[in-house]
């Protein structure tokens, strides 16, 4: 029965070919960094909406929309073949598959966008439907199955002044204030006012925020690190150390800052064994505390921690990752799949590491901060879950994972995204780049290149006042999108006169 409701979908979206919608997917595609193209996005969506506006049924317009979905993705995550070239003889035969499931999987949230836009409304009241539906499939891209939001609308608009609208409604209002926008594009044969008032109403949303102020300086310097390691070669029992010197060598320079961060899993050995590593990597660097990544285990379990060190060397505090990578650092239903030799790519002795208990603020030397390693910088939710508000953010990761196209820059854009919204600035230490610091207006002050070995000695700027964002969370938009789709879906029919 499912195959012959497909083909019967495929047969009534003859009017939209297939070819459009993986095209239109993809040329959207081409909005995310490092590219920024963002002349094809009104193309894309005008495209996006003149599907669902033809589809024939509800099954076509979901075809539709998940096959949109499928160019989206399967071009905007290319980076996600990287992981799988580290030890391409074990690995690589694996790359194609997964970036085909998780685009197919990522695709169903925008099928079923689309697919009840159609099911519950008619002409171009579809539209608004669709960019009301849409905004909760994103939502619940961002939220289900612990969430991946990577890739989202709001990740356009970085280098542009839309960006000064994520303190105010966060990145799930501007990713709907995108949709809002350009999805009646696809109305421009039928109806001018209704294809471009919604633009222009955007736009002048857009230019009635202000710019954030140039960000104060606290008088603080952090040294950021950069010991570039690839990752084929990050634990190579040969190589490993040498990494180490590296980074310690950076630590050692003159003049001496406030505070010195290393990335994540900085340090190639377990905590529990690493007292007399720790002890050198303090006297090298002159007795400064340093922040830095490093594993540990405690009561059988593994964690992915984040570890200040005081002057004499010894762990002062310590933040364990919360928000782990699925197939990365823990694998569902781990102990059956383990079975089938099936384990995390970063897992610790073939175990997945275990999860900390949530946002932790830490005190440093320059002022109270909030911990991120690498993926919890993706999940604006997870910064809004710090119990008190920080001085500053600061993420450690290991970006040699996602090679060195689209995945590093993509990932920058995130943490960028996360300082603005906070109006906090953020510390970046990537083991491979981009490491920099980041201003409350989410503006790169210092930064090293993508596959540099160095350090920049950065100035710490103060933070802003509390945003909006940071006081309410999702809750509005989420609110939003609630009302406008059922007020589009419901009230037609009934104030429609009845026979």
């Amino acid at each position: 029965m499912m195959s012959i409701g497909l083909r019967q979908a495929a047969r009534q979206l003859r009017l939209a070919p297939a070819g459009l919608a993986i095209g239109s997917g993809a040329l959207l595609s081409l909005s995310l960094a490092p590219w920024h193209m963002l002349f094809g996005l009104p193309v894309a969506l005008a495209a996006a909406g003149w599907l669902v506006l033809q589809a024939a049924s509800a099954r076509a317009a979901a075809l539709a929309g998940w096959l949109f979905g499928l160019g989206y993705f399967s071009f905007g995550l290319s980076w996600i073949i990287e992981p799988f070239q580290v030890d391409p003889d074990r690995h690589a035969w694996m790359a194609p598959f997964a970036l085909v499931f998780l685009a197919a999987g990522l695709a169903l949230f925008w099928g079923g966008a689309f697919g009840f836009s159609a099911r519950f409304s008619r002409g171009g009241m579809r539209i608004l439907v669709l960019a009301a539906l849409w905004s909760l499939a994103e939502f619940a891209r961002a939220y289900l199955l612990t969430g991946f939001p990577w890739a989202a609308f709001g990740q356009f608009w970085i280098e542009t002044p839309a960006a000064n609208l994520l303190p105010w409604a966060g990145p799930q209002g501007l990713a709907l204030l995108t949709l809002a926008a350009f999805l009646p594009l696809a109305l421009l044969r039928t109806s001018l006012a209704a294809a471009l008032v919604p633009l222009g109403l955007t736009a002048a949303a857009i230019l009635a925020i202000p710019a954030p102020s140039a960000p104060e300086l606290t008088g603080k310097t952090v040294r950021i690190v950069q010991p570039n390691a690839p990752q084929n070669q990050k634990w190579h029992p040969d190589l490993r150390w040498e990494f180490v010197r590296r980074a310690l060598a950076f630590s050692a320079e003159d003049p001496r800052p406030d505070l010195i961060v290393w990335p994540e899993t900085a340090v190639p050995q377990l905590m529990n064994f690493a007292g007399d590593t720790l002890q050198a990597i303090s006297e090298g660097a002159g007795r400064v505390p340093v922040l830095l990544g490093i594993q540990r285990e405690e009561g059988g379990a593994y964690y992915n921690s984040a570890v200040l060190l005081d002057a004499d060397g010894l762990p002062s505090a310590t933040y364990d990752k919360a928000h782990l990578v699925p197939f990365g650092e823990y694998v569902p239903f781990g102990d059956f799949l383990a079975r089938f030799g099936i384990y995390g790519f970063a897992s610790q002795a073939g175990a997945g590491y275990a999860a900390g208990p949530g946002a932790q603020v830490m005190d440093l030397p320059v002022g109270s901060a909030l911990p991120l390693i690498c993926y919890e910088a993706v999940f604006p939710q997870d910064v809004n879950a710090a119990a008190s508000r920080p001085d500053m953010l600061v993420q450690i990761t290991n970006d040699a994972w996602f090679g060195t196209r689209s995945g590093p820059y993509q990932h920058l854009v995130q943490a960028r995204m996360r300082a603005l919204e906070q109006g906090l600035p953020m510390i970046r230490a990537a083991n491979t780049g981009v490491s920099a610091m980041i201003g409350p207006d989410g503006q790169l002050l210092d930064s090293l290149p993508l596959g540099e070995a160095g350090f920049i000695d950065a100035a710490l700027p103060a933070p802003f006042a509390p945003t909006l964002y940071s006081r309410t969370g999702d809750w509005p938009v989420l609110l939003l999108c609630f009302c406008v789709a059922g007020a589009a879906m419901f009230l037609p029919r009934a104030l429609a006169p009845r026979s």
